[in-house]
């Protein structure tokens, strides 16, 4: 290496691949627009189920208070208008509080629809620097067209670059991938772009420890949001002049590859399209971490064949993926609903015994009672290779977890095993539906009145939703004050 040589480099080609896909880029795909109609409502619904829980509220609003911002941006459920930036960090804190929106599981794991904290707020923000919020021409269609965008820079990024293994966080992902897009949603250049996302890089990645154990806690639910957030904020430092550093991956000893990422090389595994959404898993009936719900729906099958038997129950058998073992295997106490959404054990044992799962099974009193502990004990967990080979198989992307549950007196029930959550391509059909009455029940959490009818027509109609104008799109969401 000559540390002498101050020849200022070409760009790294990744992050040429990322500005060329953010600007030129035509998203054709029907099915890809229809799928981000559905994350963006899939979205919506958890935000807004976030608001009913007041350790999530607490951290919404300006950074001080009564700063909110005349000609800001909108957040969805609340009446607070803010900068774009601290908008983009609310609006993400509430679609990842519950641990319930959509997910991709590759070599990284990640929820791409974190993304959409900083897309909608920067939307919202251009729809209304008029003076009037109806003289704008912004309309859903472009905010679509970013998901799109979005989910494809996170998960291709995440198909065999596995960030996880040197501990970092995947949510620089989410950083990276909304910097790329609102860069381009604000008008800015290629040249912008890679300024924008170069600086991005730079920032380094969050460490996962807040997401294992015995330091699981509530960061893993506002960590999105702050990178969505930050995402937004090098895009406007781009905008207003600020230098790019067209080495931050490659460059020897300096670069995120050498510093951070064991020298491999970052790469995308195939080019830039729209197969991310088109293959996203959605969460659609459990709130928990996506490696364990198929987990949660045997657990509920089995549910009835066991709950007048709890007391004679002397194992339990679980087989999974290799990714589920590194992520939410735990024993010993938990803390927090943060602990507990993040541990197997703790959610077969809530289905086992109730036969459902919700957020308010993380909390107290469900979360006191004595038999979950007791059957976390009788737990035995263990890798099935082929539920590991089949989860990083690009034509399969199982998410397979069975569970057999023994009896003191030598019986025992069926081995019930899942191969592919409720949410997946190959269940899309049957998710649907569900997904739908999931989002009507969110809309009851906020006093909209007859905007939630019309909230609920919109995502019945997609062209309708396409044409409509994103400043009216976000008003429907503003509850009617008191």
């Amino acid at each position: 290496m000559d540390h002498k040589n101050n020849m200022r480099p070409q760009p790294d080609p990744l992050l040429q691949d990322i500005a060329d896909y953010v600007v030129d880029y035509k998203i054709t795909s029907k099915e890809a627009l229809q799928a981000a109609s559905l994350c963006l409502m899939d979205a919506l619904g958890c935000a807004l189920q976030s608001l009913q829980h007041d350790n999530c509220v607490r951290l919404l609003g300006p950074s001080f208070d009564k700063m909110q911002c005349k000609h800001g941006a909108r957040v969805p459920g609340t009446n607070h208008t803010l900068d774009p930036v601290q908008a983009a960090f609310n609006l993400g804190i509430m679609i990842r509080w519950l641990d319930f929106n959509d997910t991709w599981l590759a070599a990284e794991w990640s929820h791409p629809s974190d993304n959409l904290g900083g897309i909608l707020a920067v939307a919202d923000y251009l729809a209304g620097k008029s003076d009037s919020f109806n003289n704008s021409n912004l309309t859903m269609q472009e905010v679509l067209e970013a998901t799109v965008k979005a989910y494809e820079i996170q998960g291709v990024l995440a198909l065999e670059n596995s960030f996880n293994r040197v501990g970092l966080d995947h949510v620089l992902l989410v950083r990276i991938a909304t910097c790329a897009v609102v860069t381009a949603m604000f008008g800015g250049t290629k040249t912008q772009v890679i300024n924008a996302i170069s600086n991005a890089w730079i920032d380094g990645g969050a460490l996962r420890i807040y997401r294992h154990a015995p330091n699981t806690g509530s960061r893993k639910s506002w960590a999105a949001g702050d990178a969505t957030a930050r995402g937004v904020w090098h895009a406007v430092m781009s905008l207003k002049g600020e230098m790019g550093y067209p080495s931050t991956l490659t460059e020897a000893v300096w670069g995120f590859q050498d510093v951070l990422f064991g020298g491999e090389q970052i790469k995308f595994s195939q080019s830039l399209g729209s197969y991310v959404i088109e293959n996203v898993l959605f969460k659609v009936k459990y709130p928990a971490e996506f490696h364990a719900q198929t987990a949660a729906e045997a657990a509920t099958k089995l549910h009835s064949k066991v709950i007048k038997r709890i007391s004679e129950i002397n194992k339990i058998e679980i087989y999974t993926q290799e990714s589920a073992i590194r992520i939410i295997d735990k024993s010993g106490p938990l803390t927090n609903p943060a602990d507990r959404d993040h541990c197997l054990q703790y959610i077969v044992a809530v289905t086992l015994l109730s036969g459902d799962l919700s957020a308010q099974h993380y909390y107290s009193p469900f979360a006191d009672d004595s038999r979950i502990d007791e059957l976390r004990t009788k737990m035995v967990v263990k890798e099935d290779p082929l539920y590991s080979e089949e989860y990083l198989d690009p034509d399969k992307r199982s998410v397979t977890n069975s569970i057999q549950v023994f009896f003191k007196d030598g019986t025992a029930t069926g081995k019930v095993e899942i191969r592919y959550p409720l949410g997946h391509r190959k269940r899309r059909l049957e998710a649907i539906p569900l997904l739908k009455e999931k989002f009507k029940k969110a809309l009851i959490n906020v006093n909209l009145g007859q905007q939630a009818e019309h909230i609920v027509s919109l995502f019945q109609d997609f062209e309708m939703l396409s044409r409509t104008p994103v400043n009216n799109f976000v008003q429907n969401f503003i509850p009617r004050k008191q």
